[in-house]
């Protein structure tokens, strides 16, 4: 059951891959102006592999469950995963209401980084922790990353929105901005390629290391060490000596990961920029000269007016209720609690000045993509770098 689950999940990937080829090819097509919807044939095949890549990983997840006997959103691989499927679901709904291809073209990337994303990190089923074994898992879990899922389709219409609205011919402080969201998930793909490729030659090393209540214990890196463990001490002969010693409260190993993506997208980047010999979002700028700012704006909103009220049920609510059950206490200031806690409040302050104070087009596209990258500082950098009370997440 486990194998199946692995490669339906493969299957889905590589249909969301050449959806979204079909998606490029939907926009570069001109469209056949006797069909009602506005979507021609490239963009309907985009749609179906989109919908059956869909199937697919829902068979993925299912099949998982049945294996796993519970949820699979109990670590980082099944819950990114989930997330990835319910972006792509949140898509699926958003496309049939708004029927527009272009939306496709902006959202698959993400949903394909997340899972490829996702598929870095160890996919073996394991047993729950006790803090995990409850119905609650189920519910807030899932109930979070839908309403991220929802809140991650306002990113991709605002992004849509910042391409069309900024003026590339110039460089100002709204290209820079703008640029270096598109840097950031370049720094996925490159924690991707670098994972894949030191799990490729199988690097790793061990070190002993001191824990932040002073107990000793031995970690294994998959990547040359630059930055090491509290009081390491490599193991490994002719191993990379660390060039910098990280305090206990963090996550050496991680942090490691984090510095290598970061070294990794650098490179992509300049690859990129190097083949266009443009800005990434200067590149992007034609395929969406032909569509309406109010319209991609009505997007981005409604999203985030379906997407908050979700992810507030499950990312705090239904989370301090299992809190209660797990830990005996409705809150704490985990890092993870705080993120989540400053994600609702930063999606409460958009609702507020899109509504009473009026910022609609550029402002609130703008808010709608650092939404986004606060949803993913928390899935990244709080899960792999921060210790904490979900540090089984990681």
């Amino acid at each position: 059951m486990a194998t199946l689950s692995s490669n339906l999940l493969f299957i889905a990937f590589i249909l969301y891959l050449v959806a979204t080829l079909f998606y490029g090819g939907s926009i570069k097509s001109k469209k056949d102006k006797n069909e009602k919807n506005g979507t021609n044939k490239w963009g309907k095949i985009a749609v179906l592999l989109t919908i059956i890549g869909f199937i697919s990983q829902l068979g993925y997840f299912i099949t998982r469950w049945i294996a796993a006997g519970h949820a699979p959103v109990s670590n980082m691989f099944e819950f990114t995963t989930f997330f990835g499927m319910a972006l792509v679901g949140a898509f699926i709904v958003i496309y049939f209401i708004y029927r527009t291809t272009l939306l496709g073209l902006f959202t698959m990337p993400v949903a394909i980084l997340v899972i490829a994303y996702a598929s870095m990190f160890p996919r073996d089923i394991t047993p729950l922790i006790p803090a995990l074994q409850s119905y609650w898992l189920h519910i807030h879990v899932t109930t979070a990353a839908i309403g991220e899922a929802i809140l991650a389709i306002s990113f991709a219409a605002g992004l849509i929105y910042l391409v069309k609205a900024i003026d590339q011919t110039k460089s100002s402080k709204r290209t820079f901005w703008l640029e270096l969201v598109m840097f950031s998930l370049v720094a996925v793909l490159g924690f991707v390629v670098v994972s894949s490729v030191f799990s490729g030659i199988g690097y790793h090393e061990k070190f002993n290391w001191t824990d932040k209540h002073g107990n000793q214990a031995v970690v294994e890196y998959t990547m040359p060490a630059i930055t090491g463990p509290h009081e390491g001490e490599l193991l490994t002969k002719d191993g990379f000596k660390p060039l910098i010693d990280m305090p206990a409260f963090i996550n050496a190993k991680k942090m490691n990961t984090v510095v290598w993506s970061f070294m990794a997208g650098l490179i992509l980047y300049g690859l990129i920029r190097l083949i266009l010999r443009k800005r990434i979002a200067a590149a992007l700028q034609p395929l969406v000269k032909n569509i309406k700012l109010d319209f991609v704006d009505e997007i981005s909103y409604r999203s985030v007016l379906i997407g908050f009220p979700v992810f507030t049920l499950g990312a705090l609510i239904f989370a301090m209720i299992w809190a209660q059950m797990a830990w005996s206490r409705f809150w704490g200031w985990d890092p993870k609690e705080v993120w989540a806690l400053i994600t609702w409040l930063f999606y409460a302050a958009f609702m507020h000045l899109r509504l009473s104070k009026g910022w609609h087009g550029e402002k609130s596209a703008w808010l709608a993509v650092i939404g986004f990258v606060i949803i993913m500082f928390n899935l990244v950098a709080v899960n792999l770098v921060i210790a904490g009370l979900h540090s089984y997440a990681g």
